[in-house]
């Protein structure tokens, strides 16, 4: 079976257009990457492994699982929005005009269309995990295909390997990618268990640090895909109870809110489509906001991670390693605070990352497969396997 390890591998799975097949295959192939890693590092995580279980947890955005249907009930189930729907319907009557019953909550619930939402979100989380892939994926294909068996340590060819990435800082440079490279192949060489630790946990978090810039658009996108503006909905209220005077009725409305005095129409609409992206955007925020480890372990990221750090890596000597995490990480070697409280703040997602790469750094389970034989036989088909994904 084809291993999706080569340069040629990941640029194929890189171009597929179905996103929910490409992610199984990122998935897929990011494990494989982390197994090619973890033959010359030993069992420990590298950044292709926690990838793998993020770009698991992001496939199921994707392919939008039972997500939208949980969406409407929660909206559903808003009492505000019920309520602002009730005014709307009690001012609509007061105008005599008359209303089929539940007319007024149709038109709301298909100008939310929480379905779109869903749809922007997934759009934006699969762009971000293809664009990483396309660069970090490839570049640890390149290093497995051209490094990673090198018996002796070979300056030159690892400087042939760095000088292919660009100089300078994210999100255009891959100064951080260099290093990150270059500390992992001197750990391959490392005898001291200690010290390769602190240059692997180094290198992921450099690599973190790059992709997490790089990523900075699509996430905030994918929390932002609750934007929904209220005029279509006012044009289409007024079309559908006002048709013989439609426009005269809606401009009437803009030019009142214009010069500062919204109706009492206008109020019911704004706080329905106020409260909604609200509730979208806190919904979808919870989501995402989860990430599945092996054996049911799942991480709420807004929470404080609670697994402590390996023995080997609760007081660290490498000067790098430590600059760095003074840099992202604002409560240096404690957990207090780690839970991200808005994950589309870089600064407060790195604080995350970085706990969460030194904590797990140890973690046998993070080294386990992410899919089944029989589901990896599927996905390497191009198919969306049977089974929980």
């Amino acid at each position: 079976m084809e291993q999706f390890t080569s340069i040629a591998e990941v640029e194929r799975v890189t171009a597929l257009e179905n996103p929910a097949v490409r992610n199984l295959q990122i998935t897929q192939s990011y494990h494989e990457l982390s197994a090619a890693m973890v033959k010359r590092t030993g069992p420990c995580a590298n950044w292709c492994t926690f990838a793998t279980w993020a770009s698991k947890q992001a496939g199921q955005t994707i392919r939008r699982e039972d997500v939208t249907q949980a969406l409407e009930a929660n909206l559903m189930e808003t009492p505000i929005i019920e309520q602002a729907i009730g005014e709307i319907e009690e001012i609509i009557r007061l105008k005599g005009v008359k209303q089929k019953k539940g007319s007024v909550r149709q038109i709301v619930w298909e100008a939310l269309d929480p379905t779109a939402a869903m749809e922007r979100a997934s759009a934006a989380v699969a762009r971000g995990n293809q664009k990483v892939y396309a660069e970090i994926g490839r570049e640890f294909a390149r290093f497995v295909s051209t490094c990673v068996d090198d018996p002796t340590f070979d300056d030159d060819n690892i400087d042939r390997f760095c000088e292919a990435l660009r100089p300078g800082d994210p999100p255009d440079g891959q100064q951080y990618l260099r290093q990150a490279f270059s500390r992992y192949y001197q750990a391959f060489f490392e005898p001291d268990a200690k010290t390769r630790a602190e240059l692997i946990l180094l290198a992921n978090l450099e690599i973190g640090f790059h992709e997490q810039t790089r990523l900075q658009p699509e996430i905030a996108a994918a929390l932002e895909s609750s934007v929904i503006e209220p005029r279509p909905f006012l044009h289409r209220l007024v079309s559908a109870f006002f048709p013989n005077r439609s426009w005269i009725v809606y401009y009437g409305l803009l030019v009142m809110r214009f010069i500062g005095r919204p109706t009492a129409l206008d109020r019911a609409i704004e706080r329905v489509f106020t409260i909604a992206r609200q509730r979208i955007r806190l919904f979808l925020t919870d989501r995402m906001m989860v990430l599945g480890f092996p054996n049911g372990l799942r991480l709420h990221l807004g929470d404080d991670l609670k697994a402590g750090f390996p023995s080997m890596l609760k007081q660290l000597n490498n000067p790098d390693l430590v600059v760095l995490l003074e840099r992202i990480d604002t409560s240096p070697d404690s957990l207090r605070d780690t839970g991200a409280v808005d994950w589309a703040d870089l600064p407060d997602r790195l604080h995350f990352i970085a706990d969460l790469f030194r904590c797990y750094h140890e973690t046998p389970d993070l080294l386990m497969p992410p899919f089944s034989p029989k589901q990896v036989e599927g996905i390497k088909a191009n198919r969306l396997p049977e089974g929980k994904l």
